[in-house]
């Protein structure tokens, strides 16, 4: 497979994150705000231009498109050759088989997120025993891996989203999951969080069936949801883990007239699921941005790249919004971290976010 690096423009964008306080000149042009990152991460800093590919789940879908931005910024700021690709439908072989072109090329670095944890494995270790850092994202169970990063504690943020959703529901009744994939790590967390803190807190809530994989689109959610709710059509919520049950899920919300019946409390963007939101279709979406999430992979690669491991432990600051105190997910892996870089948004406050 040859591989086709896609430039893009700048864009214009504004604040990104609640809370980030007054922006620079620079920061305010830019989707990630860079204003506390360390310089030291620069190509002219470290003595070279390191080569190194985003590589994730799908492209062309709002979530990456995003997260290509930050991709594309890193470029810019650092002076390092950095670019983003991934397979145009959500296909685990198609992602291996993309790896495996970057190990031809002999990048110095490869950033994923990876549709299957278990699929990309062994490509990564062949990454890895050429030399090739790898940093992932949406992996914590991953194994292959310099360094994975979260943006939250997985089963809190689903949590969240559940006791969300238990409040629209009067905590009673039944609701389904959905998750890209069963092998999507961080979406199947999310899930596990959640189903976990409705048992503890809501007894009167149930899974009326086992969560359902949607291959990241949002056409595909629309469809299965639907099939779901002919089947039970008492079904009064909706967890969703990808980012576009938010859309499938506001379509079909609207379409059977159900705003008030049937809620929603899922992973999304504004960009994606704005319309739901301004009517009432759906009330509450969660994300972070994607952005900033590829910025923080990149940063890790060339530190790892720079020799600079020994800074990389729980309470590193990346500088960016969500990421100032790494944590650590499980005490006996310390190359497994975490930010706090999630944010809760609704009709209210969905005027802060343009993507």
């Amino acid at each position: 497979m040859t591989l086709n690096r896609r430039q893009f423009s700048a864009l214009t964008l504004g604040a990104v994150l609640a809370g980030a306080g007054a922006r620079s000149a620079r920061a305010a042009a830019s989707p990630v705000d860079v204003a506390h990152v360390a310089k030291t991460i620069t190509a002219q800093a470290v003595g070279k231009k390191f080569t190194m590919a985003t590589v994730v789940k799908v492209d062309g879908i709002a979530w990456f498109d995003r997260m290509r931005e930050g991709v594309n910024q890193f470029k810019a700021d650092t002076g390092h050759d950095t670019w983003m690709v991934g397979p145009s439908q959500a296909d685990a072989a198609a992602q291996v088989q993309i790896v495996e072109s970057l190990l031809a090329q002999g990048v110095d670095a490869i950033c994923i997120v990876p549709f299957s944890v278990e699929a990309v494995e062994p490509v990564l270790k062949k990454a890895r025993d050429q030399g090739i850092v790898v940093i992932s994202h949406e992996a914590s169970n991953i194994q292959n891996a310099d360094y994975d990063i979260e943006a939250f504690d997985n089963h809190a943020y689903g949590a969240k989203l559940m006791e969300v959703l238990a409040q629209q529901m009067g905590g009673e009744g039944g609701y389904v999951c959905t998750v890209g994939s069963l092998t999507s790590q961080s979406q199947n967390e999310w899930i596990d969080g959640g189903i976990a803190y409705q048992k503890a807190h809501f007894p009167k809530m149930f899974e009326v069936t086992k969560r359902i994989e949607t291959y990241d689109d949002a056409n595909t959610d629309y469809t299965k949801l639907k099939e779901v709710l002919e089947t039970y059509p008492k079904l009064k919520g909706i967890l969703g883990g990808p980012m576009p049950t938010s859309a499938g899920a506001g379509r079909l919300i609207a379409e059977r007239g159900l705003k008030g019946k049937l809620f929603f409390s899922g992973t999304g963007l504004v960009s994606v699921a704005g319309k739901y939101l301004r009517d009432g279709d759906i009330n509450y979406i969660q994300f972070w941005d994607p952005a900033v999430a590829g910025y923080a992979m990149n940063i890790l690669a060339v530190m790892a790249l720079a020799k600079h491991r020994d800074q990389i432990k729980p309470g590193l600051d990346l500088g960016l919004d969500g990421y100032t105190k790494l944590g650590l997910l499980d005490p006996k892996r310390d190359n497994i971290l975490y930010g706090a870089g999630w944010v809760g948004v609704t009709r209210d406050n969905m005027d802060k976010y343009n993507f």
